[in-house]
């Protein structure tokens, strides 16, 4: 019987090829001559690479096969760890690590299971995998200011991490997508007041910032993750409030979906010459928008009542804000190269479009309801920008700036909403918009509506509160909670069928706003 190493070459590179990439780690340690067949063996590096994870697209640079397997070993080594204080000095490995899986992710050949607009892929079931662990999340989404804001105001121990360390962690978290509520069982142990004592202090919107996230600094344009980071929490948490989740959970509650360039599903186009066929960013069609903002009242008092404010962060903020759904139909009506002055890259092309917005459960709000123009194009930083005003009666009124977490065609915008103006007294707040469909022109209720919307609509006005300040999260609370969500399932498939029955299409209702508008107050 001939031994595993006397094999030819061919043979014994199809044996090892379906070996898991940790199992490749130690088997240069069984002999010279394994040894040497696979250190530097570039081709069975890839091919096990790809019999895991999703194949590179085709615009990546040439990889290093044995290399990013090496990593990717290293990195579940480091994960499996035990204790939150042995993995806390990977932070800066797992980021960089963490970011090339996803820029290398590729679509699978069917959808997140619990979505019908992002593709699944290996690479992000692995980060989701890995980061199911509570104690994954803790020692690497949960080290910027913010938290440390957080566990210091707990008396719990923090380790000394420089801003750019900061920086990952929190790129880290919102790419990971799901917002972390909560670093505890106490209230107290909440994210949301320290978010919102950063997503509403006027002091965050300058001129350098562009009123929007990015750094406070001089030269080109550079995200500021812990700015997408509070804002990421402040939305996640009204979401939650508002019994959003599951209407949207495949974009709000889903780690890692639509965490990668070109995650989103999208329709052929046909007419190859059109602008859509030109647009890189995927700008046309039919998408989600949620706006939060404070009482004026509140925020005013919040900013502008200590006029001895030093740099230091405001105190927290928990008074409750408004949350508006708004759904907006968009389409490119021109696209052109930045120029050499511009604060664009011309890797990529500006894209500029044109809409309408609507709201989708409050539709006297006249604020909700207008026209929409902007642009998208890509930073000299390479992240995706998206600058979008609302006119009101032929007048711009508000003005957002955002980034796309992933890269085109990917999940969220998230970003912030102020004056057209840049009234330095405000208001402003938090944003974001996901893509529902290509289409501008939705035909059907199931390509306007996500999941269980008439549910939620029925259900809305259901929401309990919580009087207890300090009260603790319980486990028994959370089955709860599940059990009673669970209870309202059978309503859940009943209700959109009764009301269909009715000849009550939601669509039919929408576009009988959009022809219909009710006059706009122009505030």
């Amino acid at each position: 019987m001939a031994h595993l190493t006397t094999l030819p070459n061919e043979i014994l590179h199809n044996i090892l090829q379906w070996l898991a990439p940790k199992d490749l780690e130690s088997l240069p340690r069984v002999c010279k001559a394994l040894h040497s067949f696979v250190k530097g063996n570039q081709k069975l590096c890839e091919d096990i690479y790809i019999h895991h994870f999703d194949s590179p697209p085709d615009d990546d640079d040439r990889l290093d096969w044995e290399t990013e397997l090496h990593d990717i070993v290293k990195l579940e080594n480091i994960c499996h760890r035990e204790n939150v204080e042995d993995k806390e000095g990977e932070l800066n490995f797992v980021y960089k690590v963490v970011t090339r899986l996803l820029k290398h992710a590729s679509p699978a050949s069917h959808a997140v299971e619990t979505s019908d607009t992002q593709y699944a892929s290996r690479n992000a079931d692995f980060l989701n995998t890995l980061f199911e662990d509570e104690s994954n999340r803790k020692a690497f989404l949960q080290k910027s200011s913010l938290f440390e804001r957080v566990y210091r105001t707990q008396h719990h121990p923090f380790p000394a991490l420089d801003k750019k360390q900061q920086q990952e962690s929190a790129k880290l978290h919102c790419l990971y997508g799901k917002p972390i509520l909560e670093t505890g069982r106490l209230r107290s142990a909440r994210t949301y007041p320290y978010a919102c004592s950063k997503v509403y202090d006027i002091r965050q919107y300058t001129n350098r910032t562009r009123w929007g996230p990015f750094m406070d600094e001089a030269g080109d344009l550079k995200v500021d993750w812990e700015k997408v980071e509070a804002i990421l929490i402040v939305l996640g948490s009204n979401i939650y409030t508002k019994k959003l989740t599951r209407l949207f959970n495949d974009v709000w509650d889903s780690p890692f979906s639509g965490s990668w360039k070109g995650s989103f599903i999208s329709s052929p186009i046909t007419d190859q010459s059109s602008l859509d066929a030109m647009d890189p960013y995927g700008v046309t069609g039919t998408w989600y928008r949620i706006v939060c903002f404070l009482d004026y009242n509140d925020f005013f008092s919040y900013n502008f009542t200590n006029p001895e404010r030093d740099e230091s962060p405001l105190h927290t903020l928990d008074v409750g804000e408004a949350t508006r759904l708004i759904i907006m139909r968009i389409h490119v009506t021109k696209i052109e190269q930045a120029g050499p002055d511009s604060e664009y890259s011309s890797d990529l092309p500006i894209v500029h479009y044109e809409g309408i917005s609507r709201p989708l459960d409050d539709s006297w709000d006249d604020n909700a309801s207008s026209d929409l123009r902007g642009t998208v194009g890509l930073t000299k930083e390479g992240e995706v920008r998206w600058t979008s005003v609302s006119i009101f009666q032929g007048h711009e009124r508000w003005k957002s700036e955002g980034v796309q977490l992933s890269g085109p065609k990917s999940g969220k915008v998230i970003g912030n909403w102020f004056d057209r103006d840049y009234d330095p007294h405000g208001p402003c707040g938090p944003s974001a918009f996901w893509k529902a469909s290509d289409s501008e022109t939705a035909h059907g209720t199931h390509a306007v509506l996500p999941r269980n919307f008439l549910l939620w609509s029925a259900l809305i006005q259901m929401e309990d509160s919580d009087p207890e300040g300090d009260m603790e999260y319980t486990m028994e609370n959370e089955e709860e909670e599940e059990e009673d969500d669970s209870e309202s399932e059978p309503v859940a498939n009943e209700l959109p069928e009764l009301l269909l029955d009715a000849e009550l299409e939601i669509i039919e209702i929408t576009h009988h706003i959009e022809d219909h508008p009710e006059p706009s107050s122009g505030a």
